[in-house]
């Protein structure tokens, strides 16, 4: 039996394997935040991730105040100043986490259902929600590290590159800035600015609790209430405005460096974008299998470019980038981006074979179990479903919805939305 024959067999069997995904619940809080929850028994432990409509997109004119706001909340909450609450959550064996993106902010625990220790969880966490405190010490302590980070980042082609690029996609747009902030804006940023935005955007109508563990629903309810319940009722953070419309361009840096970076993209989708499908699984052919693509088979394989090749969509509330990244010799820059240039031209007007779709389709579902093997990736799964207001069937629907992409579909969309050798092209580097 040819591969023809076979492979819509395998794919069947794997997609019957993978539907089997966790059963999501899901509710509101009193004052109005919304809660996701699966219920995981086999370890004695849960698992909560706060996200709150407070990434740096809502940063308005200082660029960094969303990470700055976040990365001070455990600085100091409640009765506690930041060595007391680390020793609070490591004498309980608490593991605390928190970060911010563009979109979102977050923060995050991990517990034992122990009663005992997750008493202290839930309250150290609720103050650190609800009452940070923004000692002086702490708001200049916290504002060094991340201007050292910064200045790190600034050292790095790469991230330079990156940088420039959101900057020329996105122009004016609140997207269009990093969001760990500049030197000027870090500077910048006042006590009051961090309290102004806490205030704004730390409250319960802004959040989303999300519950993975080995509590039923009852207790999950408790959690929920106790976690979110020193937070204002509030407001949700408005909706972001459309992107801009950017014509193609080409940047050029000077780097010391003998690699040269090259980030060329456009545009790409939002998360609930009728053609996410289509594109995500034509993407995984073109440059998201990393190894094994067409880029890497153009640019790596047949003319020993780079070592690595990549495209990837970043789908958030409005439209993110499309984006195709590669490193190589300086000499080989202008090369390199040819190549890279030319094999996007070329998918996006033949789009993939039969073989190669079906070889992809399989990857990803074969893939999927894995991705949501342990509870701290199911959280993760379930944060993101409850911020984009994903349906709650979604992980079970997934991989069905994969297998259904056609040949025809890609085409299709990238033909549509994807601009062929057009587009933002960045590249910094040595001059060779």
């Amino acid at each position: 039996m040819t591969a023809r024959y076979w492979a819509p067999l395998l794919l069947a069997l794997l997609v019957g394997v993978a539907q089997a995904g966790p059963r999501v619940e899901s509710w509101q809080t009193s004052r109005g935040a919304k809660v996701m929850y699966v219920q995981a028994p086999d370890l004695p432990m849960v698992d909560v991730r706060v996200v709150f409509d407070a990434g740096s997109a809502r940063d308005g004119g200082l660029a960094g105040l969303a990470r700055f706001v976040n990365n001070t909340l455990n600085e100091g909450a409640g009765d506690w100043d930041a060595d007391n609450l680390a020793l609070r959550f490591e004498d309980h064996g608490i593991e605390f986490g928190h970060g911010s993106l563009r979109d979102m902010a977050w923060v995050s625990l991990r517990s034992l259902t122990d009663p005992a220790v997750l008493e202290v969880a839930l309250d150290t966490t609720a103050a650190v929600l609800a009452a940070p405190r923004f000692d002086k010490e702490a708001v200049e302590r916290v504002r060094q590290q991340m201007q050292i980070g910064l200045r790190s980042s600034l050292q790095s082609p790469g991230r330079i590159a990156e940088r420039r690029f959101y900057r020329a996609l996105y122009g004016d747009h609140p997207y269009a800035h990093a969001p760990d902030g500049d030197d000027t804006s870090l500077a910048g940023i006042s006590r009051d600015d961090l309290v102004g935005f806490h205030q704004r955007y730390y409250v319960a109508a802004n959040a989303v609790v999300a519950i993975v563990g080995a509590v039923d629903r009852a207790l999950a309810e408790q959690i929920a209430e106790r976690i979110t319940g020193g937070l204002p009722i509030g407001q949700h953070a408005g909706p972001l405005p459309p992107p801009p419309v950017v014509s193609g361009g080409e940047l050029r840096e000077d780097f010391p460096s003998s690699q040269t970076h090259i980030y060329l993209g456009q545009a790409g989708m939002a998360r609930h974008d009728p053609d996410y499908y289509a594109l995500y699984v034509g993407n995984h052919v073109l440059g998201g299998g990393s190894l094994v693509s067409t880029l890497g088979e153009e640019v790596r394989n047949k003319r020993g470019l780079s070592y690595s090749v990549s495209s990837f969509f970043s789908p958030m509330q409005v439209e993110g980038p499309f984006l195709i990244v590669a490193q190589t010799k300086n000499a080989k820059a202008d090369e390199t981006l040819r190549v890279m240039r030319e094999t996007l031209a070329r998918f996006v007007s033949d789009g993939p074979s039969e073989q190669d779709l079906e070889a992809a389709k399989s990857n990803l579902i074969g893939g999927f179990p894995l991705r949501i093997s342990s509870n701290g990736k199911i959280i993760e799964y379930l944060a993101m479903m409850g911020f984009y207001d994903y349906p709650l069937d979604y992980l079970e629907t997934l991989t069905g919805k994969l297998a259904a992409v056609s040949v025809a579909q890609v085409r299709d969309a990238f033909s549509r939305r994807i601009g062929g050798p057009a587009g933002i092209a960045v590249v910094v580097g040595g001059n060779g």
